[in-house]
């Protein structure tokens, strides 16, 4: 039977609890998961790509080698489908977290099967206990001083904590 790999793209800035609860759903369906890191130059993310691949597989290896899955932690600049391609990667991994999400999700599968047919689309819905659970906000809570260490995994709290100068309880 031929390995069954799926890409899984974001700016996972920082990954939050909503990425693992996907990772950790697609790793009993998938043997390997590539996880790509989405680099724009016009954007200023808080952590560095390779700061954000060290956090990913500090929060993920262990979870998913449980499940016999292989984690990889890729970077890529382009269109999805050329970095699926480029990882012999045959599903796009894409989490839901609402109807909205849905929605702008199932435009870029559109998209995305015309300009790649042998490429397929996989949603997987978010758990109902980390559905709220964005970056965004989360990096907006830490910036503040907030506590995030029930959006986050234990490895980015600390991450957050060091690079906020925050506190990770209120």
């Amino acid at each position: 039977m031929p390995e069954r790999a799926a890409l899984y793209t974001g700016s996972f800035d920082p990954l939050t609890n909503g990425h693992v609860d996907v990772l950790k759903n697609a790793a009993a369906i998938f043997d390997r998961i590539v996880v790509a890191i989405g680099v724009h130059p016009g954007k200023m993310p808080m952590f560095s790509p390779q700061e954000r691949a060290d956090l990913i597989r500090a929060s993920c290896k262990s979870l998913l080698e449980a499940e016999h899955c292989t984690l990889e932690v890729v970077t890529f600049s382009g269109l999805a489908v050329t970095a699926a391609r480029e990882h012999r990667a045959a599903f796009l991994l894409r989490g839901l977290r609402d109807g909205t999400d849905l929605d702008y999700e199932a435009q870029m599968a559109g998209m995305n099967a015309t300009m790649a047919p042998e490429i397929r689309t996989i949603f997987l819905m978010s758990s109902p206990s980390v559905r709220h659970i964005t970056a965004t906000l989360v990096r907006q809570i830490a910036s503040l001083g907030g506590d995030v260490t029930s959006f986050v995994p234990n490895e980015v709290a600390e991450a957050l904590k060091g690079r906020t100068g925050g506190s990770l309880v209120s």
